[in-house]
């Protein structure tokens, strides 16, 4: 059997070099005749998975290690009856923790345990239920908008009001354009124009749910700080907005160990269940051990001393800041960051809090 891999993905050699012939491919750039021979095709979202990649093809599976399809042209896939599965929540915890992290170092005297501070959290899938779980742990009020889910454990309002009464603003919602709710240019000039201009607005869900010439023109407009890890046109970025964001990582929220492990495991067992295969690995038992920075120890002293040898966000957002040529991002920089990430480990394997 043959198997298309991104060259990006963990641990595939691990789980499929057992079933046959991998070749490692660069995922943005895939084209119909890298995958036409090709029985098994595994992805990021980097990868447009339509009708003129998969037609005409032998492709049988088509498993995606990320959490969100609208890469995928689910109709197309259909039609060519190719089973299909994304890793709904492999790197939730990894996004929900680099949400804090990007927090605490804007507003640093939050880990004083004194100063009242409200989350608004849009959206409460995966993500938004992982960084509720984190920001109550700090002590910190938490609002909620999803008009899909009812979660009791969290207080649910409506988004205008969300934006009006909360000090930070986390997205974590998928991108849709058709249906009833959607999310294409959510936050636009209206919607920030009701969040006062202290409060933050943090992306880590997909780039046009933010409408980004509306938030040029707002951060412009009232100094609003904003963390961008994903943007409207990705990855073109430009110069001029990179130039107005507080932080601005390159697509790597949900880049820890863990959450790459468990994205491609999930679609493993995904591919053995589809295809009444055994499958008996599990990603844990390769990854390293961590210094366990949280034993005997509160969060708020471990954070206060070890958050940037947890997770040094600053490097990331300079890293990328590093890539701009001519103003914009050049596009094999911004990969290049992306493919060579060191991935971080997340706060459970130093012994720290997770929901499970």
């Amino acid at each position: 059997m043959k198997i298309v891999a991104d060259e990006n993905l963990a641990l595939t050699d691990y789980f499929f070099a057992d079933m046959g012939e991998i070749r490692h491919v660069a995922g943005r750039h895939l084209q119909h005749q890298d995958v036409q021979d090709a029985e098994v095709l595994l992805v990021r979202s980097v990868t447009k998975v339509n009708a003129a990649l998969i037609d005409q093809t032998a492709l049988k599976f088509v498993g995606s290690a990320t959490i969100g399809t609208d890469h995928l042209d689910q109709a197309a896939l259909a039609q060519q009856h190719i089973v299909w599965s994304n890793a709904a929540g492999c790197n939730a915890q990894a996004v929900a923790e680099y949400v804090v992290t990007a927090i605490l170092h804007l507003e640093p005297c939050l880990l004083e345990q004194s100063k009242p501070f409200c989350l608004g959290i849009v959206g409460l899938g995966n993500v938004g239920k992982r960084l509720a779980y984190l920001a109550k742990i700090l002590g910190w009020q938490v609002l909620a908008h999803d008009p899909y889910v009812v979660d009791p454990e969290v207080e649910q309002v409506d988004l205008n009001v969300l934006l009006q009464q909360a000090d930070a603003v986390s997205l974590h919602v998928p991108l849709t354009h058709e249906q009833d709710h959607a999310t294409y240019h959510l936050i636009n000039a209206e919607r920030l124009a009701l969040m006062p201009s202290h409060s933050i607005l943090i992306n880590a869900a997909r780039g046009a749910v933010v409408e980004e010439a509306a938030l040029i023109e707002d951060i412009a407009h009232c100094g609003r700080r904003v963390v961008l890890d994903v943007f409207e046109h990705e990855p073109v970025i430009s110069a001029e907005l990179l130039q107005r964001l507080s932080l601005a990582t390159p697509h790597i929220a949900g880049y820890s160990l863990e959450g790459k492990a468990r994205g491609t495991q999930m679609i493993y067992d995904a591919y053995c269940k589809a295809f009444d295969l055994p499958h008996d690995k599990d990603f844990t038992s390769q990854l390293p051990d961590a210094e366990q920075y949280f034993k005997d120890q509160d969060i708020y002293s471990v954070l206060k001393q070890r958050i940037n040898s947890i997770y040094n966000i600053a490097q990331d957002d300079a890293e990328l800041r590093a890539c701009l040529n001519q103003g914009v991002v050049d596009q094999a920089a911004f990969d290049r960051l992306r493919k060579q990430y060191p991935l971080r480990r997340e706060w459970a394997a130093h012994g720290g809090p997770s929901h499970d």
